[in-house]
């Protein structure tokens, strides 16, 4: 025998006799892997623009209570809750996006009012393989054409609010509608899943007017959309411009005449408080949550009315919810590596008191009941934030586009 085969000879015999860890590639890390011994999540929101009532310090102290009410820390290790102002610029947005994914390591960015924005960032958390879990914004398409393996859209979109409120008002037998909507990416998705759910009813779209984002005095537009005869005018915007256009409706006696209906297509809460009862009276709108829905919501909303001074709105509700469910799935995947996360988010239902019995589609859409609710009268009203009647309830699976309407590329069709 050769002195090359005696030595393979003996070195088989070693292995052999050797325990079997000895033999076994080196294992797996250990589950509760939790990188840089930290969770951080940001909070990328509209801090001091026009949509900052819809966000804000409310997103953030929905976020930290969230984090409070799990412990403070998952797999033994700390939670981090940081804040940027996106400013509504898509850039600013992209930046920090990046800067917090490469150098601060954030795990889950949150909220992201501003559809432009949440479209820009869940790109940037597909590359990073990070997760952007979105309640501010609402474009269908997050969860259409531009949907992500690293991205959820929680609270609401614009598909749901079109088949809301557009099915409620032409069930009324209002088919003629004129449209005033933002000229951003939120404003035309909303408008354009409004349109095909009234065209789909037997309705018409008579007209409609775009206006900049920030315009200030709707008196020209209102004057278009009077004129126009239709039965409805629907209102496809939101923040502070959505409040002067409902406002200017009523300087022109719209809603006074009774001839002619105002849909809100997004409607805050708090845009009804900031406008009043008088002028918002009578509005259609859909929304994921009201504050005096049952005995659940009414005990969220008191805690977070004691720190915000305000009744919580279906953003703040989301970003709670949402945030939630996140570090649970952080918990039983254990680890914060975002695709082993993802995985557990949509395997885990939602049971809490924003939604009951939800969950999260491939295509990255949250599923769970809408609620259909007409503005109050000042006469019905019992007080400050008693500001909704129901009209009624969509279950989640016919509130949401149906997947096999589905533009999301990660479908299978």
């Amino acid at each position: 025998m050769s002195r090359i085969a005696h030595v393979a000879t003996i070195c088989a015999a070693l292995a052999m006799s050797l325990p079997a860890y000895a033999q076994t590639p080196a294992a797996p890390p250990a589950a509760g892997k939790i990188s840089n011994d930290m969770v951080k999540i940001g909070v990328l929101t509209d801090m001091s623009g026009q949509f900052s009532h819809e966000s804000g310090e409310g997103s953030v102290t929905a976020v930290k209570m969230a984090v409070e009410d799990f412990g403070g820390k998952v797999l033994g290790k700390p939670i981090e809750v940081i804040v940027a102002d996106h400013q509504n610029k898509t850039e600013v947005a992209i930046a920090k996006a990046k800067e917090w994914f490469d150098v601060d390591k954030v795990d889950m960015i949150a909220n992201l009012i501003n559809s432009a924005v949440a479209i820009g960032v869940a790109g940037v958390a597909k590359e990073k393989n990070g997760i952007a879990i979105i309640n501010g914004s609402g474009s269908s398409r997050l969860t259409g054409d531009m949907c992500t393996p690293n991205s959820i859209h929680y609270a609401y979109d614009t598909y749901a609010l079109a088949v809301g409120t557009g099915n409620a008002l032409i069930k009324q037998g209002k088919k003629n509608w004129f449209f005033l909507t933002a000229d951003y990416a939120f404003g035309h998705a909303l408008e354009a899943d409004t349109a095909s759910v009234v065209k789909a009813g037997g309705g018409n779209v008579v007209g409609s007017v775009r206006y900049p984002i920030n315009t200030l005095d709707h008196g020209s537009f209102m004057l278009q959309a009077q004129g126009s005869g239709a039965d409805v005018i629907a209102v496809a915007g939101s923040g502070t411009v959505f409040i002067n256009a409902v406002k200017a409706a009523h300087d022109f006696g719209l809603t006074q005449s009774g001839k002619q209906s105002l849909a809100g297509l997004l409607v805050w809460i708090t845009d009804i408080h900031s406008m009043g009862l008088e002028n918002a009276q009578g509005l259609v709108l859909t929304n994921a949550f009201y504050w005096d829905r049952d005995d659940e919501t009414r005990a969220f909303s008191k805690r977070f009315e004691a720190r915000m001074g305000r009744k919580p709105h279906m953003g703040d509700a989301g970003d709670y919810s949402s945030t939630m469910h996140y570090l649970k799935a952080v918990e039983a995947a254990g680890t914060d590596e975002a695709q082993a996360v993802m995985v557990k988010m949509r395997e885990m239902k939602v049971n809490d008191f924003f939604a009951k019995n939800g969950y999260i589609r491939a295509d990255g859409r949250f599923i769970h009941d809408m609620y259909v609710y007409q503005v109050k009268s000042p006469s019905e009203s019992k007080g400050p934030w008693d500001y909704y009647k129901l009209v009624q309830v969509i279950p989640g699976e016919q509130a949401f586009r149906p997947l096999s309407q589905s533009q999301c590329p990660l479908i299978k069709k």
